[in-house]
């Protein structure tokens, strides 16, 4: 008789559940009554986001390290709101002496922090002492500013950047540096928290407006620069060839040295004014960030990333020629954004370049990764995944950062997951799993839901990172890649330069999937609960054998099994997380087989487990 291998659920106390709900913050239910977001998922008809227009002009000294900058501002107001305040981030400032922070810094690093020399409100100079400063954040009172009506801000400032102790940004070597929150910015007013007043104190990321910026940059003489944005005037800052190699590599699948070692050799790359003033452009992007060397190589290629309109992106890798590994990092970027733009999630690649850059940190940004060299392969590739990903969350959809940083690095984790054994199907890239099922269930451990900034570092770690990107990645396993693909589509195309909320987030994959998969939210961002399944028994009837499978610990995972037959063969099962759907703790499996069974086994690197000595059980 051939084996059948087929899984009954019973109810070992039954259950009727109704369709689940959940638990609706006053804010985001008067965000429904002004209809500035819908039940459903999409914005509402009054939704709205206020917008800018910056003009940054920058000069840099790498000797002194010194930032000196203006910063011009056209602000938009378009809530129905009257504003009578302005808040303004000032980032550079974790790095002042006495600012609280939760990153560690070097006391050398610590100093005055970003100086303000003029700030104008509408072309007329307000006294500086008037203005509030505590940490990173800053506002003062203004005019006030209507609904539908804009004003114009102008700042002078400067300030030291570090030399060490990097948190995303500072000196990487003699020659070569990242600058990313360089400049003065206009905080978020939305329609949910009003005024973003969350401080940025080192560890929790950002959240920021979609805007235009142009932004001059101006360095000495052989500092080649990259930078957010299109880089307007390639003429002047650029020699001949290297322009010729750029423009060849926006055409071409092939890998091409832009800069090579005999280029350092030779020099005159940049033209050899004193200073050269570096002009790039970005339009309706989350933030800019920049970074220059006088001794990098650059290679750069492009591919198609759009198959409808066979748009091309351009992919450069920017490194020190000593760390040789980072010379196939370009292709590790290139085959990320392909597999991004045809494969998982499916949306052609939103920007004209992305810049890897040899740095200090893992830091995302609009078109730039601060990707420090790592000599692992494996985890190289990770890194370039995961911070290439970031490209759609939270720059090509606006989440906010600072106060539910799963919204993007969730995402950005479950990407990683399956973009790196595309990549190379020799690596096996399941980052924090098992950590997670020894944390989980720790007596510290909160709801994903939980506000990033209310976490302590273990539990910012799995909640942003590991928990989410389990919960989409056995999402996808349930509704299938089809249905998957379609609900994420639908949630990206409606939240495109929007503000999501989480809510948002789970009512427009309710809509897009076509179900209510309230049951998932709640019992894994809502809900407390470990990752603990055990294989309670193994009951021999008279066609097979019964299994029993418990979920100990309450949060909803696939099963995966093994069947070791006596004989030495065997069989495989695995289901969904769709079979916790119900609420039952036990399930049983019905094993029709007239073989003898020696084992059964619960495994899976992708299931973490609390306690895996209870996930195998002999037949005696």
């Amino acid at each position: 008789m051939k084996n059948v291998l087929f899984l009954i659920i019973y109810l070992s106390t039954y259950h009727v559940f109704a369709q689940q709900t959940l638990q609706i913050p006053a804010s985001i239910q008067e965000a429904y009554k002004k209809n500035t977001r819908h039940e459903s998922g999409k914005p509402g008809s009054n939704y709205w986001q206020n917008f800018a227009d910056y003009n940054i002009k920058i000069q840099f000294d790498p000797l002194t390290r010194r930032v000196s900058g203006v910063v011009d501002v056209v602000y938009f107001n378009n809530s129905p709101d009257t504003l009578k305040q302005l808040w303004v981030k000032l980032y550079p400032n974790l790095y002042k002496q006495g600012v609280v922070r939760n990153a560690k810094v070097a006391e050398a690093d610590l100093g005055v922090g970003i100086k303000l020399t003029t700030f104008q409100v509408n072309g007329k100079q307000r006294d500086l002492k008037g203005l509030e400063i505590e940490g990173t954040n800053m506002h003062t009172n203004i005019e006030a500013l209507a609904p539908s009506k804009s004003i114009k801000i102008s700042i002078k400032y400067n300030y030291l950047l570090n030399k060490t102790s990097p948190v995303r940004t500072g000196q990487v070597d003699e020659g070569a540096f990242f600058l990313a929150y360089f400049f003065p910015r206009i905080a978020v007013y939305d329609d949910v928290d009003g005024w973003n007043k969350l401080p940025y104190l080192g560890r929790d990321e950002f959240y920021n407006d979609f805007c235009n910026f142009k932004v001059d940059i101006m360095v000495p003489k052989n500092f080649v620069v990259w930078a957010t944005g299109e880089l307007k005037n390639s003429k002047r800052v650029l020699n001949k060839k290297f322009i010729k190699r750029l423009k060849e590599a926006e055409l071409s699948d092939k890998v091409i040295k832009v800069i090579d070692s005999n280029d350092l050799t030779t020099g005159n790359i940049t033209h050899q004014r004193s200073v050269n003033t570096w002009k790039f452009e970005a339009n309706n992007v989350t933030d800019v960030s920049f970074a220059i060397s006088n001794h990098y190589l650059w290679k750069s290629s492009s591919l198609i990333v759009d198959s409808a309109t066979n748009r091309r992106a351009r992919i450069d890798a920017v490194f020190n020629k000593v760390h040789k590994e980072y010379k196939e990092w370009i292709d590790f970027t290139r085959k990320t954004v392909q597999h991004m733009s045809f494969i998982f999630p499916k949306q052609p690649f939103p920007y004209s370049h992305e810049t890897l850059f040899d740095g200090l940190d893992e830091m995302e940004y609009p078109m730039m990764a601060n990707a420090n060299w790592v000599k692992d392969r494996s985890y190289a590739i990770g890194l370039v995944d995961h911070e290439v990903f970031h490209t759609i969350f939270p720059f090509y959809i606006g989440t906010n950062e600072s106060k539910y940083a799963w919204m993007d690095e969730g995402w950005a984790t479950m990407g990683e997951w399956i973009i790196s054994s595309i990549i190379d199907s020799s690596v096996i890239d399941n980052f924090g799993v098992k950590d997670y099922g020894e944390y989980s269930g720790n007596k510290n451990e909160k709801a994903i839901i939980t506000p990033s900034n209310l976490l302590d570092n273990n539990g910012y770690s799995f909640n942003s990172y590991t928990k989410p990107g389990l919960a989409y990645l056995y999402l996808k396993d349930y509704l299938g890649n089809k249905l998957f693909t379609e609900a994420l589509q639908h949630y990206i195309t409606q939240w495109h330069a929007k503000h999501p909320t989480p809510f948002d987030f789970f009512n427009s994959m309710n809509e897009g999937a076509g179900k209510n998969l309230n049951w998932v939210w709640k019992r894994w961002f809502f809900d407390d609960g470990s990752v603990d399944m055990a294989i309670k028994a193994v009951i021999k009837e008279k066609e097979g054998y019964t299994v029993q499978i418990e979920n100990k610990g309450g949060r909803p995972l696939p099963v995966y099994l093994a069947f070791t037959y006596v004989d030495g063969s065997v069989e495989k099962l695995h289901q969904s997380f769709g079979v916790w759907e119900k609420g039952e703790p036990v399930i049983n499996i019905n094993l029709r087989t007239t073989k003898t069974l020696k084992k059964v086994e619960m495994n899976n690197i992708f299931v973490p487990d609390k306690n895996e000595k209870d996930n195998i059980l002999s037949i005696e």
